[in-house]
């Protein structure tokens, strides 16, 4: 009992049976009801409470699959208009290239023309051998080019139409011809499937305004 009394701090009472409590112990005890409290306003809370099950979905919701249905669609309809792309472009090529080669005919049908156009004519006398070999080689020429779907453009007479006619100049309308017609053709035209292969040169009858 002495030895008790003697070891305990001077001012602070000495407990029985030797028991020291430290100075926070009480304040411990104390502040377990606040924080009990505080725990139980956190789960009434509506908004920690949507949290807390909006993550819980989001751990327990599976991962959504990739729509290959639609990506498959998406990469046939590319591919069909790669397709299409491709064979317009090789026929435009073909088109183009065939288009060279008539143009080149019908240069030489032009001359041809032409040199049978300057040909003297004798009174009486029939084309000479020379002249027949020309109109028949120029004919063999418009009839490969007609094979190809290449005819001669209406000119004289008809109304002028910028998609076939390149107007050379304009005059006055003569007797006969209504304004806005062809009235002369310098150079023949040719059109190939509804399409100016050359557009014919012309002169037009001056439109009244």
């Amino acid at each position: 009992m002495i030895e008790d009394i003697r070891d305990a701090a001077p001012g602070e009472p000495a407990s029985p049976g030797g028991d020291k409590k430290g100075p926070g112990s009480a304040r411990d005890k104390a502040d377990e009801p606040l924080a009990a409290e505080e725990d139980a306003g956190a789960a009434n809370d509506p908004a920690v409470a949507f949290a807390a099950e909006t993550a819980s979905a989001e751990r327990l919701a599976p991962a959504a699959e990739p729509d290959y249905k639609d990506r498959w669609l998406r990469a046939e309809a590319e591919i069909q208009n790669t397709r299409r792309r491709a064979v317009r472009d090789r026929e435009e090529s073909v088109r183009a290239a065939e288009e060279r080669i008539l143009l080149d005919m019908v240069e030489v049908l032009d001359d041809l023309e032409r040199a049978l156009a300057a040909m003297p004519q004798e009174p009486g006398a029939g084309p000479s051998a020379w002249a027949q070999g020309v109109a028949l080689t120029a004919q063999r020429l418009r009839d490969a080019l007609a094979r190809r779907g290449v005819t001669p453009i209406a000119t004289v007479g008809e109304p002028f139409d910028p998609t076939f006619h390149d107007a050379l100049l304009e005059v006055a309308p003569p007797e006969g011809i209504r304004p806005g017609a062809v009235v002369q053709e310098v150079q023949k035209g040719y059109a190939r499937d509804n399409r100016a292969l050359r557009a014919a040169r012309v002169v037009v009858a001056r439109a009244d305004h």
